[in-house]
């Protein structure tokens, strides 16, 4: 139990000596973590049901995060603005994400064992698909509408696009200020029901049949569960979730990086759930809650930390990267190294 407690104490301890060497003040930090927990609270989510199947991390969230985009930008294409537009991005979205899903689950059922790795690999052809489509085929293949997101050349989409028209549209409803501390309750309240409906479905008997498949796939399916199809729900359902994370976090920012906005949904998202005591086998709604709010703290703290320790902010940057690959790293050693002795 104090290994897999290690990482979150770890944690902790960084995140007060970053407050402690940054001297910022708590409010501004409350609001900070407030803002990125909305953000990413569910991507983070999205990783729980193939951790309890068995997989691991899965890392082609991203391909989840490239659905919110491919809906965000057809509707900007189309130029839908207001509720309409983000109602209609979502509804495009979500069919990508399932579609999709299907297909990355199918495809990992085909490398069982193998999934982590497997997943990495998907992502990676996922974002090269992306890229190609939106680069070179916005202006050949698909005809463009608005020449605002368009390349002066006619072909490809812009880098940076403005989602001036989705821009904190949900964010400021019921939105309230304690002093220097802002909460938007809405957004908090979205967060925390995808938080309840997961920790629900986790209960439900497809949760029941994930926990065992993932505990041992011979054992489920000497118990009559269709493995297989079990994986694939967990994974359709990581994609699915992991596409509504993404509109809310680029709802929130209020534009799209279009070829590299979703590059760190899913080291982020990792990170952030092995910060609050996951690991590659077994995970809850807790270490999700926790750990994004103990990896963004420390996000938050430690360029300003860096400044006042070494006169150099540029050092803080650094070991926010070096923290978020660090963080994986750990988890899977002491993971490993738990394996081990349970085994003996």
């Amino acid at each position: 139990m104090l290994q897999n407690r290690l990482i979150c104490f770890l944690f902790l301890l960084l995140v007060l000596l970053g407050w402690h060497f940054s001297g910022m003040n708590l409010a501004f930090i409350i609001n900070e973590v407030i803002i990125r927990f909305i953000r990413d609270g569910i991507l983070a989510l999205a990783l729980l049901f193939p951790i309890l199947a068995g997989m691991g991390l899965n890392f082609a969230i991203t391909i989840g995060a490239i659905c919110a985009q491919i809906g965000f930008l057809l509707v900007l294409d189309w130029q839908i603005p207001g509720f309409s537009g983000l109602f209609l991005a979502t509804g495009i979205a979500l069919t990508f994400a399932i579609l999709l899903g299907l297909l990355i689950g199918w495809s990992l059922n085909q490398v069982r064992g193998k999934e982590m790795i497997a997943t990495m690999l998907l992502g990676s052809v996922g974002t090269a698909i992306y890229q190609l489509v939106f680069m070179v085929g916005f202006g050949t293949i698909i005809t463009p509408h608005n020449p605002e997101i368009i390349l002066s050349r006619g072909i490809g989409i812009r880098n940076l696009v403005d989602l001036a028209p989705f821009r904190n549209l949900i964010d400021q409803l019921w939105l309230i200020e304690l002093g220097q501390i802002r909460l938007p309750l809405f957004m908090i309240c979205i967060v925390l029901l995808f938080c309840g409906i997961t920790g629900y479905l986790t209960r439900t008997r497809l949760g029941r049949q994930i926990r065992i498949v993932g505990e041992d796939c011979d054992k489920a399916a000497l118990l009559g569960i269709p493995v297989n199809r079990v994986k694939l729900a967990a994974v359709v359902l990581s994609t699915v979730i992991a596409c509504c994370g993404q509109l809310i976090f680029l709802q929130n920012i209020g534009m799209i990086n279009v070829y590299t906005a979703h590059l760190n949904a899913d080291i982020f998202a990792a990170a952030a759930i092995l910060a609050g005591g996951a690991t590659i086998r077994r995970a809850n709604v807790t270490n999700v809650i926790v750990g994004v709010l103990l990896f963004h703290a420390l996000f938050i703290v430690s360029p300003q930390a860096g400044q006042h320790l070494f006169g150099n902010a540029a050092l803080g940057e650094y070991f926010r990267s070096f923290v978020a690959y660090g963080t994986i790293a750990l988890a899977l050693l002491i993971n490993i190294h738990t394996e081990k002795t349970l085994n003996k």
